[in-house]
């Protein structure tokens, strides 16, 4: 090899080592201040979407997309594209049963979510938790149930994994405080240990099903439905962790919570945004419209500056 065909493999292997990994279509350069819609048009439509989960990289998004009643799920795919994201499609593993609450873990290894399909041919009217490990060609394994003791013989939720490989869920099981609860199922010896009730300074005699956990576990955003603070449909809830111990719930602000139903609090896999979910009508569109768009008063999808999350922490 010539010196000159060296140079130029060197200048090639440099150039290589300090290009940029690509960025996530998810990060804007403007602040987020106030909840925007995300992905208007392409993810956030006139359908009922709600539930974001990313890959680490940021770069592919799976989500759920419901009937109006709220009743049927089924888990959608999409990826970046030229300045947005691709026309979203069915992930391979859903639309046959309902699948929901897709979380991918955050060495990308793992795609937890729910479904009442067939346990060991059996069929299931509760919904129970499921994971798919990431193959050698980066391809996702088939589905296979959680099992005991994190499903139950109830329902189970919106599986959120911490750093240290806790699992937080929501599960109506018996024993609970209320009517659903919130979970954490610690993880030892590479298996998930007996469930423990997260407690009454979170759990109430109402539902609370869906919780967000921070990496480090030190605060929790949840959704919760029929407690006496509830502007109406479901709202999301913040408790942070203090010597060891959870505060008491306190409910989000009206940049969040509005009358309708806020759902499926999430943070991004870099800790810049959080993401939720509401059914917000546009003041423009009127009671009992229901136009093919955004903010039609079906659920949509909103960004927001971290930062904004962590002022109501103080």
């Amino acid at each position: 090899m010539s010196m000159l065909r060296i140079l130029f493999a060197l200048q090639l292997w440099v150039i290589g080592c300090s290009a940029k990994p690509p960025v996530s279509p998810y990060v804007v350069d403007r602040p987020l201040s106030e909840p925007v819609v995300f992905a208007e048009g392409v993810v956030s439509t006139g359908e009922f979407e709600s539930h974001p989960g990313f890959t680490p990289d940021g770069r592919t998004l799976y989500f759920v997309r419901s009937t109006p009643s709220f009743t049927d799920w089924k888990i959608y795919v999409t990826t970046p594209t030229d300045g947005g994201w691709s026309s979203p499609a069915l992930a391979s593993f859903s639309g046959k049963y309902r699948d929901a609450d897709p979380y991918v873990s955050a060495d990308g290894k793992q795609l937890y979510f729910i479904s009442d399909r067939p346990v060991d041919e059996k069929p299931k009217e509760d919904m129970d938790v499921w994971v798919m490990d990431l193959n050698e060609k980066g391809e996702w394994s088939a589905p296979r149930n959680l099992g005991a003791p994190v499903n139950s013989s109830g329902n189970e939720w919106y599986p959120k994994l911490s750093a240290r490989g806790a699992l937080y869920f929501g599960s109506d099981r018996p024993g609970g405080n209320g009517k659903t609860d919130l979970y954490r199922a610690a993880f030892k010896d590479g298996n998930f240990q007996e469930p423990e009730n997260l407690g009454s300074v979170i759990n109430s005699a109402a539902d609370e099903y869906e919780g967000c956990v921070a990496p480090d576990e030190s605060f929790v955003v949840f959704m919760a439905s029929g407690r006496p603070d509830d502007r109406g449909g479901g709202d999301l809830y913040i408790s942070h962790k203090n010597n060891g111990e959870w505060s008491p719930a306190k409910p989000l602000d009206e940049r969040f919570n509005r009358p309708g139903l806020e759902i499926s609090p999430y943070l991004s896999p870099d800790g810049r945004y959080f993401f939720f979910s509401s059914m917000r009508r546009a003041e423009a569109i009127q009671p009992g419209d229901r136009p093919n768009r955004a903010q039609n008063g079906l659920g949509d999808i909103y960004q927001v500056d971290i930062r904004i999350l962590n002022e109501l922490q103080k």
